[in-house]
């Protein structure tokens, strides 16, 4: 990913914390479950950019649980996520929900 296509990646929307977050276990390596969320966060991210959701509106966020598993959230405003849903639900229908 070049520098410029990082851009979409920041925005309103990534200081989402979790109370659990904040709690931190000495030993456990959470930078590996971040990054294999990171993965899959940035496929979701493009992915709902293509269809108009804008990420100022919903984003998918790499976090960790508290045993450092990858942990991918989903934040947004309520319409943005109410069009995601639609999205999926059509998509259900479309081809029986199989991916």
């Amino acid at each position: 990913m070049s520098g410029s296509d990082e851009n979409w990646l920041g925005g309103d929307l990534d200081d989402i914390t979790d109370v659990e977050a904040v709690l931190w276990v000495r030993g456990v390596d959470y930078m590996a479950g971040w990054r294999d969320a990171r993965e899959s966060t940035d496929q979701l991210n493009r992915a709902m950019l293509g269809v108009g959701l804008e990420r100022s509106e919903v984003r998918a966020v790499a976090s960790t649980d508290e045993e450092g598993r990858g942990v991918v959230r989903l934040a947004g405003m309520p319409d943005a996520v109410g069009r995601l849903a639609q999205l999926l639900e059509a998509l259900a229908r479309s081809d029986g929900g199989a991916l």
